[in-house]
């Protein structure tokens, strides 16, 4: 996310050089799995770039589904179509540079087109060799249990944190029961968890949060005032919000982890 500029930074910011560097430390530290999507501006080729001659360290995740046109930075639809998901298959490999996806998501479920033929078509790829495993992205319950019976899923990946846990009472059980493990994402709360953001208008006019709901002008007193209870508590532990946010994540009781 940090090379495709949907946060507000700037081309310059995000640059090459700035990749490759934090991509080739992440690895030397000894990370092992990066994730991207097709949708994420220019991180696939970024990314293809900074794991040249580096390929069986890493476990590449991708994802298909999100449609943005030329100049579309924000608005967006999404296409779950069999032939869809082969094209952005194809357009991923020959991005990344690589022969195959370890693992290979549908970014959003597509309402139009049945998820058995969605999940179909990647069981197709994994027969292929192109994808190794499956998996799907923000999807309901029944959506998740369809897509199962017609190719296991191997990962979810879901939004988890102290400001988003919707996901506890029927996401985390259907899970364990199917074993498939999550891959939550912004444990930050995408940045409000982290204290830094003081006011609507320290998004940045380009920020693609600002079109949402949790973000609007309307709730966004309300939900500083949640964050002011995370800052308490960092506060009496000389810790900083973002470590008490992480820290909370960290200790509760994991479903099957990636």
């Amino acid at each position: 996310m940090g090379f495709a500029r949907p946060y507000g930074q700037t081309a310059e910011q995000s640059g090459d050089d700035a990749a490759d560097a934090l991509i080739g430390r992440a690895l030397d530290l000894g990370v092992t799995l990066i994730d991207t999507s097709d949708r994420y501006g220019d991180s696939e080729e970024i990314i293809g770039r900074a794991i040249a001659g580096r390929r069986d360290q890493v476990v590449l995740a991708t994802k298909f589904g999100i449609v943005r046109g030329p100049g579309q930075e924000q608005g967006a639809f999404v296409d779950g179509r069999p032939e869809y998901v082969r094209q952005q298959a194809e357009r991923s490999l020959t991005r990344l540079g690589v022969d195959h996806i370890d693992l290979y998501y549908q970014h959003r479920v597509d309402p139009r087109t049945p998820i058995e033929e969605t999940v179909g078509a990647m069981a197709e790829l994994v027969a292929e060799g192109k994808v190794r495993y499956l998996g799907l992205s923000e999807a309901a319950p029944d959506t998740i249990r369809r897509a199962h019976a017609v190719h296991p899923i191997t990962a979810l990946e879901t939004e988890w944190s102290l400001w988003s846990r919707e996901i506890e009472d029927e996401i985390f059980p259907l899970t364990q029961e199917l074993g498939i493990s999550v891959v939550p994402y912004s444990p930050l709360g995408r940045g409000m968890l982290t204290g830094n953001i003081t006011s609507y208008d320290d998004l940045p006019a380009n920020d693609y949060r600002r079109q949402m709901p949790r973000f609007s002008r309307e709730v966004f007193e309300t939900n500083l005032a949640a964050v002011q209870v995370v800052r308490e508590i960092a506060a009496a532990h000389d810790a900083a919000p973002g470590q008490v946010a992480l820290a909370w994540r960290r200790t509760r009781p994991p479903p099957t982890w990636c």
